[in-house]
């Protein structure tokens, strides 16, 4: 399953990834989700395999009850989060993304891997989803994974920060491939005022990876 949404990947953005980044280097006014979504309908834009592989070393380490994922595509990262969870014998993925097309996709690879179970794949806004997390569950999000459009992060990851556990895990992707764009992003997750820990992680395409400090959320 993996090294079919791979290979498929690798065909696709080769043709499509540079005509996105020489229209986001164009771009001069704010993007808004819905033009994101049709810039971004023709690719996969799938993290690399070694962020895949890394996601399932995290989740089996820190052995989260509850993730967040904020752009699911064709649901790459999404199968290898659900794995470890799968693999931990506990936890569940909520993951997001506006493309109802690619969500659609990504239900079937999860069914056709095993791992379903472990998995909530949701169209809509990430932050207009949580603005209604607990509805979705009643315990916070231990694991944040951000790999939507970098712009974005910042409101993500702001409308997160009531739904986090005190400790958890924040993974942003992108933070050097999209570098203008995850920049507001940085300058919050890097300020100890804000309630983080972070760290920048230069793999080519750049990661950052944070621990929430803050008091984010707690028990009703």
């Amino acid at each position: 399953m993996l090294d079919a949404i791979s290979a498929e990947q690798d065909r696709v953005d080769a043709v499509e990834q540079p005509k996105l980044l020489e229209i986001v280097r164009r771009r001069t006014t704010p993007w808004t989700p819905a033009e994101l979504v049709s810039a971004c309908a023709s690719g996969y834009y799938a993290a690399p395999a070694a962020i895949g592989r890394l996601l399932y070393a995290c989740v089996r380490a820190v052995r989260p009850r509850i993730v967040f994922e904020f752009g699911t595509a064709y649901g790459f990262t999404a199968l290898h989060i659900a794995a470890a969870l799968k693999d931990n014998g506990m936890g569940k993925l909520y993951t997001v993304d506006l493309h109802e097309g690619k969500c659609a996709a990504a239900r079937n690879h999860l069914k056709a891997a095993g791992v379903d179970k472990y998995a909530e794949v949701i169209t809509g806004e990430a932050g207009e989803v949580l603005s209604f997390f607990p509805a979705l569950s009643a315990e916070p999000i231990d694991f944040l994974y951000l790999d939507g459009w970098a712009d974005f992060f910042l409101d993500v990851v702001r409308a997160a920060e009531p739904h986090l556990r005190t400790g958890a895990l924040v993974h942003a992707d992108d933070t050097e491939k999209f570098a203008a764009g995850a920049r507001s992003y940085l300058r919050h997750v890097r300020n100890p005022d804000n309630g983080y820990v972070s760290v920048g992680i230069t793999d080519g395409q750049g990661f950052e990876l944070s621990t929430f400090t803050g008091s984010g959320w707690t028990a009703s």
